[in-house]
């Protein structure tokens, strides 16, 4: 999946980061999933957690995990080709419809479709990012969604707030944190995940749970933007300042690289 804040461009740092050895790891900010894939393709994990409050991803992954076959045939028949046409289509239906493989099929397709690959509500909870205009958009192939699927056995996959999903972690456990990033000025605020947002009240209670966790003897790395108001948080932290870059802007060149921060409760 596309996702905002997808950490593939940084998945090296990640790895590099992340601890040798652990036990369950747990992610409650899943998104796109690019860290749990490729600690899972290292043989790094055993078994793992993961959850968001995005009640149509945790659908998605729900489906691919229980449900793959019937997944792949309902994107089989989907007839949505790439056209604004089509695709307004395919939202209005994905607004309509409670199968939740077909539900699943259609975010899909609106993902790969829509513009920039995100994912929006307005506040009916209506699933509203506009046409993407993309020249060739590629779909997942069968393989691709076997893969996963078979990833997805090994975890548990929750549909809830962050605190509560990482409440049985325990010494020795592995804990990344990739919540809706803290904005790095007032106009810059896209936390649209969900219909709920993602403040600076949220961003206190994620660091309380963080500094719980660490004193439980729990792994825990996180990614947040590279501000003042994080890095006082965290100051009793390991702090890693790296280059990174956001693909949210809708001006390509406007795209630019900034800071963001990896930050550790073990050294690295």
């Amino acid at each position: 999946m596309k996702w905002a804040g997808g950490k593939r461009q940084l998945l090296p740092i990640l790895l590099k980061y992340s601890p040798a050895k652990f036990n369950t790891y747990y992610e409650p900010f899943i998104g796109g999933a690019a860290l749990l894939i490729s600690l899972y393709s290292l043989n790094k994990i055993k078994s793992a957690v993961v959850s968001d409050t995005n009640k149509d991803l945790y659908n998605l992954y729900k489906t691919m995990k229980e449900n793959p076959l019937k997944l792949i045939a309902a994107l089989k028949d989907l007839k949505f080709k790439n056209n604004r046409e089509d695709y307004y289509e395919a939202r209005s239906l994905f607004n309509s419809t409670e199968d939740p493989v077909k539900r699943s099929a259609l975010l899909i397709y609106l993902n790969r479709h829509g513009y920039n690959g995100l994912y929006r509500v307005n506040s009916e909870n209506k699933f509203n990012v506009p046409f993407g205009r993309y020249s060739n958009p590629r779909m997942p192939s069968s393989e691709n969604i076997m893969a996963f699927s078979n990833i997805l056995k090994s975890c548990t996959i929750l549909n809830l707030d962050f605190e509560m999903a990482v409440s049985h972690a325990t010494r020795g456990d592995f804990v990344y944190f990739d919540p809706p990033y803290m904005p790095l000025n007032r106009t810059s605020y896209f936390t649209e995940y969900t219909n709920s947002g993602f403040d600076e009240k949220d961003q206190e209670r994620l660091f309380r749970v963080y500094y719980e966790l660490s004193k439980r003897g729990v792994y825990v790395m996180e990614s947040n933007s590279s501000t003042e108001f994080i890095k006082e948080l965290y100051k009793d932290f390991c702090i890693i300042e790296v280059d990174a870059k956001r693909n949210i802007n809708s001006i390509g060149n406007r795209r630019n690289g900034i800071k963001e921060l990896i930050i550790t409760n073990y050294d690295v």
